[in-house]
């Protein structure tokens, strides 16, 4: 069987008999370790905690029965920088979500394709944006997309079949299907597309809180077949992902054009569109902004909304290390991973800079 055979029966396998996997014991306190990373002594979880067995056996119970019904979410707006509506589950729902992804996760997982970096363990956006500097700096053109408001315009519906064309247990589309189905609204406006009647976009239910777990896997199962598509169909030999922001690259701005129009009537069938200002086609040379930093043809820079965003971070270090809120352990290894995101860009200057002016003392 060669690779492309093997990736098609892969890609097209539906798997069933997970139910006992998703609700065993073992897994809900695994699940349990997982969800608390970070936040063990904040008091939902602290409170779960002290009755842990109890608590688990409970939930186990409410799946195994089918009673189980996610909680309200807790929401709150974030500038970073565009602001964004942020739901947080309750804590025993962040269980029920590490252990749906526990198993569904590494059976989809395999039918991704290599360049798709986010929320993937051993991915993750240093190794995208090794990537993208990769194409680069060895094409002349790059097509550069953004989706618009993606998470508010995931269409619940599709979602569903896209996971029924993997999974096939009912008991664990059941839960997949609660936790959906249980996504509180995004208050985004109404969108048309071919077909539509007046009544069409009301009718269908849409969007994902940005928070969850689940949310952010579902996120990259629903362009999993576009990122196919692209790859297979449009044959774009230089071509990666992250969430909603995706690239392709090549030395023939024609291909590109007529890449672009296909990638919009294909988004139409999943009730997405491209982002009207975001999504540009132009020369390497000019330089791209991604994750976080800028890429150009002979260096890396660190965007400025990147550092802008910093700044009330290192304040807000400031004041928890002055107030004792935290060791200076923690501090250090804090300062030390911004340090070695920055090292990732040419910024030696700018890390002398940065540095040079924080100043840490106790109160």
């Amino acid at each position: 069987m060669d690779e492309a055979t093997t990736a098609t029966a892969i890609f097209m396998k539906r798997y069933g008999n997970l139910w006992a996997d998703v609700v065993a014991f073992e897994n809900l306190l695994q699940a349990s370790r997982q969800a608390q990373q970070g936040k063990r002594y904040r008091p939902n979880v602290l409170e779960f905690n002290y009755n842990l067995d109890q608590e688990l056996f409970r939930l186990q119970s409410e799946l195994v029965q089918k009673t189980y019904t996610p909680g309200n979410y807790r929401t709150f707006r974030i500038r970073d920088p565009k602001s964004r509506l942020i739901s947080a589950a309750p804590y025993r729902d962040r269980i029920v979500h590490h252990a749906l992804c526990n198993v569904i996760v590494p059976i989809i997982e395999r039918t991704f394709i290599a360049d798709s970096y986010a929320n993937r363990v051993g991915y993750g956006t240093h190794r995208a944006l090794k990537r993208f500097t990769q194409f680069a700096r060895s094409s002349r053109y790059i097509l550069q997309c953004d989706l618009r408001k993606y998470f508010p315009n995931l269409d619940h519906e599709i979602l569903k079949a896209i996971l029924r064309q993997k999974i096939k247990c009912p008991d664990t589309l059941w839960l997949i299907d609660r936790i959906i189905d249980g996504s509180n609204p995004q208050g985004e406006e109404a969108e048309y597309f071919p077909g539509d009647d007046l009544l069409s976009p009301l009718q269908r239910r849409k969007g994902l809180p940005i928070g969850n777990l689940t949310s952010q896997f579902f996120a990259n199962v629903y362009l999993n077949g576009f990122d196919h598509f692209v790859k297979e169909q449009l044959r774009a030999k230089q071509y990666l992902r992250y969430v909603d922001d995706f690239a392709l690259f090549s030395d023939d701005r024609a291909f590109l054009e007529d890449a672009r129009d296909a990638i919009a009537d294909y988004l139409t069938t999943l009730r997405l569109k491209l982002h009207p200002i975001k999504s540009q086609l132009f020369e390497t040379r000019h330089g791209a902004n991604f994750v976080g930093f800028r890429i150009l043809p002979d260096r890396i820079r660190v965007c400025n909304s990147n550092l802008r965003r910093s700044r009330p971070r290192f304040r807000k270090l400031q004041q928890v290390y002055a107030s004792g809120q935290i060791s200076l352990a923690d501090l250090v290894q804090r300062l030390q991973s911004w340090e070695a995101h920055l090292r990732h860009g040419d910024t030696y200057r700018l890390r002398q800079q940065i540095f040079s002016q924080l100043s840490f003392q106790r109160q």
